[in-house]
């Protein structure tokens, strides 16, 4: 609990850097890929602030040039594990009792180092690692450092958050940890979300082992690594990238965990999910459960839209790192008046877009992450090619020679219920339905139950009183809307993201939303006059 020494001002977003020819970021950022391309990181565990190297490893290669290897990774099994949530339990009392300030203080100083000397070397393994262009990772790694700038400062809005005292009574609220220990497991697509997922807990006192993506383990590794030179105790975030089976069953269920931060696919959350559910009754306490999971997003067009600004925010949106994101586009909704215009303008500019190489700085698009990735993908294009449901306007190849290399595609489909318009691919494939004017409500209702997921959308009109009624009539779509806006890029303090329906549990990272579900409340009332008395006054005969 704040203790009125520390007094943080409302912090502002980083400043995203442009990387423009011959600038000072876009030479030392290139200076780094070129160090971290030739070389091969051996990546340990990390327990209780210690190193630990394990027989069984994995190799980490880049998704765009899959024979490169980038490092190999250690993997823990039971052992290890087990002595993660050990290290983590013997830490968690002197982290608890650690002034706020200085907990504050440590945070604060691992986001002033990620925006400056660790930046290049953050953006650099991201690059390298999951295939993000210069931009994409720059946009990542800037969102690190709001994470904790804004976790940091939540943290004290809650901590301020007092109750009601009256005359001799003085009544306090202070916010303990949980009880136990927080699992993290974090997603391939945000170093950003990787490096949130264990620290926002550890803001307010918690500790955590944090499961990372095996495939953005080396740009994980390295924001590990500044937590513990930024002075992290040992123990308070132990690093065990491992299976995911092993997770489920050593880590999840521990009678100590506390907590599960997760973002990752909706099966997964769900399992995590039953499981905590069937073990209830052997948890010390009833586990907080927050995951942001999968989505389905969309961008839906009224007859008076901008068109040239609804085509950019359907290419951008679904193409932009390989439509990785969890808020990318992937279906669109168009009434026929406007399709023929916006037709011409997609397939014209989606077929300037460069694929390649992410270290070559006129790239807009990478590689999908690994081979399960990609063949999901080719799949949705096979089967695409092969219906008569629908048309490939452009695009519909992949080429696995080199790279997990996937065209952006764009599908034409007959029907608003095609799998492609139904079903996540999480990959750079947008569908596409045109449907008639006259038919506008009937089509918003499609586009709000057609899928299970409700993560963020978007809808392009001038006409204000269609604005209204498509806001009105999407409101429980997505927990992200955009009005004239492609559906993706929140940033966090402006546009709190999380979804809904089998999206997630909406608890908005990097909100005061998320920090409390870290926090266990504790309430105490002190009389500065107690009464002696034993009987009311009532009880008394006139």
């Amino acid at each position: 609990m704040s203790n009125g020494y520390f007094m943080m001002e409302k912090p502002k977003n980083d400043l995203v850097r442009g990387y423009l020819p011959h600038s000072p970021e876009r030479e030392a950022l290139k200076a780094e890929l070129e160090r971290q391309s030739n070389q091969v990181v051996k990546i340990p565990l990390i327990i209780g602030g210690k190193e630990i190297y394990t027989e069984k490893t994995i190799k980490v290669t880049m998704p765009h040039d899959h024979q490169h290897v980038l490092a190999e990774c250690c993997m823990a099994g039971k052992e290890e594990l087990n002595m993660a949530i050990q290290a983590a339990l013997d830490a968690k009392e002197q982290w608890e009792q650690m002034p706020w300030e200085h907990r504050a203080a440590l945070f604060l100083k691992v986001a002033d180092r990620i925006t400056h000397d660790y930046r290049p070397i953050l953006n650099a393994s991201t690059m390298l690692g999951q295939s993000k262009t210069a931009y994409q990772a720059e946009i990542d790694i800037a969102e690190l450092a709001d994470f904790l700038r804004f976790g940091v400062w939540n943290a004290q809005e809650l901590f301020r958050e007092q109750p009601l005292s009256g005359d001799g009574v003085w009544n306090r609220q202070d916010y303990r940890p949980l009880d136990g220990f927080i699992c993290a497991i974090s997603p391939f697509n945000f170093t950003s979300i990787g490096g949130n997922l264990p620290t926002a807990p550890a803001i307010v006192g918690n500790v955590a082992l944090w499961k990372p993506s095996r495939t953005a383990v080396l740009s994980n590794y390295y924001y590990m690594k500044l937590l513990m030179e930024c002075g992290l105790p040992a123990g308070v975030i132990n690093f065990v990238p491992c299976s995911g089976g092993d997770m489920s069953h050593y880590v999840v269920s521990h009678p100590k965990m506390a907590g599960f931060h997760f973002t990752g696919s909706t099966g997964v959350f769900q399992s995590v999910w039953k499981q905590v559910g069937e073990h209830i009754a052997s948890y010390a306490n009833y586990p907080r459960l927050v995951g942001e999971t999968g989505g389905k997003d969309y961008i839906f067009a009224h007859a008076s839209a901008d068109v040239e600004a609804l085509a950019a925010a359907i290419v951008r949106g679904s193409f932009e790192f390989q439509g990785q994101k969890c808020s990318a586009c992937s279906r669109v909704f168009v009434p026929e008046s406007i399709w023929t215009e916006l037709k011409e303008k997609i397939q014209t500019a989606t077929a300037t877009l460069k694929m390649g190489d992410v270290q070559e700085f006129d790239t807009f698009m990478g590689a999908v992450i690994d081979e399960s990735s990609f063949e999901t993908c080719k799949g949705y294009l096979e089967r695409a090619q092969a219906s008569d449901q629908c048309e490939i306007l452009i695009g519909g190849h992949c080429d696995s020679s080199k790279g997990w290399f996937v065209e952006p595609t764009i599908i034409h489909c007959f029907s608003p219920d095609y799998e492609s318009m139904t079903e996540e691919i999480f990959g750079p494939i947008v569908s596409i339905y045109v449907y008639k004017d006259t038919e506008l409500e009937e089509t918003m209702k499609i586009c709000d139950t057609a899928t299970p997921y409700a993560l963020s959308g978007a809808i392009f009109a001038q006409d204000r009183n269609a604005i209204v009624e498509m806001e009105r009539a999407l409101r429980n779509s997505c927990g992200n809307f955009y009005i004239n806006d492609k559906c993706t890029g929140a940033v966090v303090g402006q546009q709190p993201f999380g979804g809904a329906r089998a999206s997630g549990t909406n608890d908005k990272a990097g909100s005061l939303l998320n920090m409390v579900r870290w926090v266990s409340a504790h309430a105490t009332k002190e009389s500065f006059s107690p009464s002696k008395e034993i009987v009311y006054p009532y009880m008394c005969e006139a």
